[in-house]
């Protein structure tokens, strides 16, 4: 089931897709992120995951434009304990190397308890790692 999450200017800025044949929840985030689309996106597939029994997320951040970390604190504070008791055990990020967004994405998993995070520069490596994780 996909579902989409639109900003107050009407555009896309997260997608979910859970993936039962894969065993994982697909997350693609676009665009510049603030800390209320982050909140409501974060939970959004928490909420996925929990409905679906799956452990595992690929987390695609490709499209993000800027950094996230002015919503680090929360992430890490609130959003993980919450992913954690929701089931999540497994976390692929797919991230552009080198970039502000990249950044952000290595605090968060140099950070990060509860589950385990991987970070990618390609989707290929990081499904692989997810199909050897999940069950797939």
């Amino acid at each position: 089931m996909k579902q989409e999450l639109r900003s107050s200017l009407g555009r896309p800025y997260l997608t979910i897709d859970t993936d039962m044949t894969n065993r994982w929840v697909l997350v693609e985030w676009a665009g510049y992120l603030t800390a209320e689309s982050i909140k409501a996106g974060a939970q959004a597939y928490i909420d996925a995951v929990a409905a679906s029994g799956l452990r595992c997320v690929l987390n695609d951040t490709r499209k993000v434009i800027g950094p996230w970390d002015h919503s680090m604190d929360w992430i890490l504070n609130e959003w993980a304990p919450n992913a954690t008791a929701a089931g999540i055990r497994h976390f692929a990020m797919v991230s552009v190397p080198d970039s502000m967004a990249d950044a952000s994405a290595a605090s968060f998993y140099a950070q990060l308890k509860g589950f385990e995070v991987r970070i990618f520069g390609n989707d290929d490596d990081a499904k692989a790692w997810l199909r050897t994780t999940c069950g797939k």
